[in-house]
């Protein structure tokens, strides 16, 4: 059970085809900051994008309007209470621009599984006790590797990921793994590394 070297990945970040999503195959993926990627009707595929889209705990950016989201009492934080739900938001969630979703029903099977064992975790936000919005992603020696984020309401999942940037850094750990670009990510800190440089900090922070 091996991947090719991740350096291999051509110019989109598609490293490999096929496989499984077993325990083991994902876990031996992530810990080379491999992940897989695909739509629901083709193989599985896997990915090693370059540059490598990441925030540093030390670097996240709350602005003066999240921190007083964040003070204000409008959501209430959680981390492991409904990684179910979340991970199903984030399948479900209308998202703009986006016909369809990559998280396959195989997908969420693969990911509750790791949650069970302890791998896999979800960060959520409440408000009037109704989930409104979180993340989850998995969780590997001093790294997380994000994977999904959904929003019910305006700021929810800016306020879970801030809140659990937060708890993490508290942990001890060292980066987060935010794969490909997005907007949203890039205004709460998240820059982009070579690939070498990411794959050297998998290499000290994941043992």
């Amino acid at each position: 059970m091996v991947f090719p070297p991740p350096e291999s990945a051509d110019d989109d970040g598609l490293l490999a085809i096929g496989g499984d999503l077993s325990e083991e195959r994902l876990l031996l993926a992530y810990r080379q900051g491999i992940f897989p990627w695909y739509n629901e009707d083709e193989p599985i595929s896997w990915w090693f994008p370059n540059p490598r889209f990441v925030l540093f705990p030390g670097e996240l950016n709350i602005s003066r309007s999240m921190r007083t989201v964040i003070n204000n009492g409008s959501f209430q934080f959680t981390i492991d209470k409904s990684f179910d739900t979340v991970i199903s938001n984030c399948r479900n969630v209308f998202r703009k621009d986006q016909s369809g979703t990559w998280l396959s029903p195989d997908i969420i099977l693969a990911y509750t599984r790791l949650h069970k064992l302890g791998h896999a975790h979800s960060a959520e936000a409440w408000h009037k006790g109704e989930l409104v919005g979180g993340l989850y992603g998995v969780l590997i020696g001093k790294v997380f590797f994000g994977e999904s984020m959904f929003s019910k309401k305006n700021n929810a999942s800016k306020f879970a990921f801030i809140k659990y940037v937060t708890h993490l850094q508290k942990q001890g750990i060292q980066l987060i793994d935010c794969q490909v670009y997005t907007p949203h990510l890039e205004s709460l800190g998240a820059r982009m590394i070579s690939k070498s440089d990411f794959s050297a900090l998998l290499k000290r922070l994941i043992s």
